[in-house]
């Protein structure tokens, strides 16, 4: 048996090594038009900030080792510009030589990944534009910086590379703008989670512009002119274009290969595309959403790996299937993590789900052991089946954690009130007791059992304010002092029991305190004296973050620059 694979790096160099685990008698040939079979691709702008110091720290195999380990035949500079689905064999330029010629196989595996996405944008042939994508783009952009030693970029777009890229030229000590064409970074987090980001953002001296897609570049006076019809023209010694990527299916079109949503390739759960012969991995192909069950793209490297596996096996005999994805993912912003799995708040009403969700504040190791550091989460779950749809984590140790007991209880389908059973690892240096993800539960469970009703941030504005209904700070008056939201009044919760005559039975209590534990315990005892009353969803913690960013969001907009 003969297997192309057309394409390295997770996808196609995960299925060659599953294939020669499985087939020792199969000839197996890569080709890769890079010159990098098998890199680190997550890594890449860690490296053009210097924390990755050595370059061939990015490259995880090389044809040598990949011959000497596995007997593969892997050529990079390679490209096939042809496939023959008929007659089964592959053209292929040879990009050092130029010579083109025909290869012909028993199965087929295309990983050609995804490409940045490049608009039609006039001023795009400056030399001092970059986008990233391979190791080749990153050796370009850190040779760029080292020659030029640029002290301001523009980095146009807010997902994983853009973030990653913006952090890392500002650890360089680069003055960066950051400019989004949406009104918020990192898209797989809810609008109001991601304040958390953009103030982590700006703390660090970013000059973040939300809501300023780029419009085009002037090349003017040894500068790059960043243009927004949003903002006002920014100029910079360099930029780097990062607005999203585009899966890369030049090469299914030439098969006649049937394409799904922007493109990509459409596979069956085995990983085979409308060919029978011919697979298809990474970021390339069409996959379904583990949560919605629905068409998805996913651009991550643990599914890729997933996929070249699985079409390894069928090749091979073995009938593996791909049961979808679900976006589990994490990412360092400066000194926050900030991770997600499944689906957020925004996108399961995008897809009809009656959904509710629960927001914390828990520490990430025991209260009593020093350098515990909060973190905020949000669990997002259906109504009435208490399915579980999401999460989103953002703070400090512990995070990565958590989102992975979270995916996992996803994956294994566990409903929403079924954290509370997990039996999670417990010393004071790594977690409490009652770790964060049994709290999520619990509160859920409290739901479920009517023993709560919440109010969220985005209920404030509606609330009135002419005293026909009670709204209430639960925390210490000299927390409370330090700034409250407006129109309410304080009475701690250790007071309450005691001054429970100053307020009126007959109006609602919208009920506050930091972080939704003490208001929590507030809505009990006013139940208990027969107010109809609400708990606030993330504390006034969360509220403060999320009025913060909104103000310096309409600020920004108002004026054209960050605040």
């Amino acid at each position: 048996m003969k297997v192309i694979i057309v394409g390295g790096v997770a996808g196609g160099a995960t299925a060659a090594a599953r294939l020669r685990r499985l087939n020792e008698q199969a000839e197996i040939i890569i080709f890769e038009r890079s010159g990098y079979i098998s890199y680190a691709n997550c890594g890449l702008p860690y490296y053009i900030g210097g924390v990755i110091e050595d370059r061939n720290a990015l490259t995880l195999q090389t044809p040598k080792s990949f011959s000497s380990r596995f007997n593969v035949d892997a050529r990079v500079l390679h490209e096939v510009i042809n496939i023959n689905a008929k007659d089964k064999f592959v053209t292929v330029r040879n990009l050092k030589t130029g010579e083109i010629f025909d290869e012909k196989y028993d199965k087929l595996i295309l990983s050609p990944g995804a490409k940045p996405l490049v608009p039609d944008l006039k001023g795009l042939d400056s030399d001092k534009i970059f986008t990233l994508r391979t190791v080749e783009d990153t050796f370009r952009i850190k040779d760029y910086i080292d020659k030029h030693q640029p002290k301001s970029v523009v980095v146009a777009g807010g997902g994983f590379i853009g973030l990653e890229m913006a952090e890392n030229l500002r650890e360089r000590g680069i003055e960066v703008t950051l400019m989004q064409g949406m009104d918020q970074l990192m898209t797989p987090f809810d609008s109001d989670m991601a304040s958390f980001i953009h103030a982590e953002v700006r703390r660090h001296g970013i000059n973040l512009m939300l809501g300023s897609p780029v419009s085009g570049f002037n090349d003017r006076g040894g500068k790059i002119e960043v243009l927004s019809e949003n903002a006002p023209t920014v100029t910079a010694d360099m930029a780097v274009l990062a607005i999203g990527v585009t899966p890369e299916n030049t090469l299914a079109k030439t098969a006649g290969l049937e394409l799904g949503i922007k493109g990509s390739i459409i596979v069956n759960e085995h990983m085979q595309t409308s060919a029978e012969d011919i697979y298809a991995v990474g970021d390339a192909v069409q996959i379904k959403h583990f949560v919605t069950g629905k068409d998805s793209l996913i651009w991550l490297a643990g599914p890729a790996n997933k996929q070249g596996r699985i079409a390894a096996d069928n090749i091979c005999g073995i009938k593996s299937t791909y049961k979808g994805g679900q976006g589990s993912s994490v990412i360092k912003i400066f000194d926050l993590t900030a991770a997600t799995t499944g689906i957020n708040e925004a996108v399961a009403k995008q897809n009809g789900i009656d959904c509710d969700k629960v927001i914390l504040s828990p520490m990430n190791h025991a209260g009593y052991y020093p350098g515990g550091k909060a973190m905020t989460m949000k669990v997002v779950f259906e109504k009435g089946t208490y399915c579980l749809l999401g999460a989103q984590i953002i703070g400090y140790d512990g995070v990565d954690k958590r989102i992975d007991v979270l995916a996992t209880a996803i994956r294994a389908k566990m409903s929403a009130i079924e954290l509370t059973d997990l039996d999670l690892a417990y010393a004071p240096p790594y977690s409490s007791a009652k770790d964060p993800v049994n709290m999520a539960g619990f509160m859920i469970e409290n739901i479920a059992n009517g023993l709560v009703k919440q109010w969220y941030v985005e209920d404030e504005a509606d609330l009135p304010r002419d005293g026909s209904v009670i709204l209430l700070d639960t925390r210490t008056v000299a927390e409370y002092g330090r700034g409250h939201a407006d129109g309410f009044i304080n009475i701690p919760v250790d007071e309450l029991r005691q001054r429970i005559d100053e307020l009126d039975k007959n109006k609602t209590v919208y009920v506050m305190c930091q972080s939704g534990l003490r208001s929590y315990i507030a809505t009990r005892i006013l139940s208990s004296f027969g107010f109809d009353c609400y708990n606030f969803a993330g504390g006034y913690r969360f509220w403060e973050a999320v009025k913060k960013d909104r103000a310096l969001a309409e600020k920004t907009t108002a004026c054209g620059m960050d605040a």
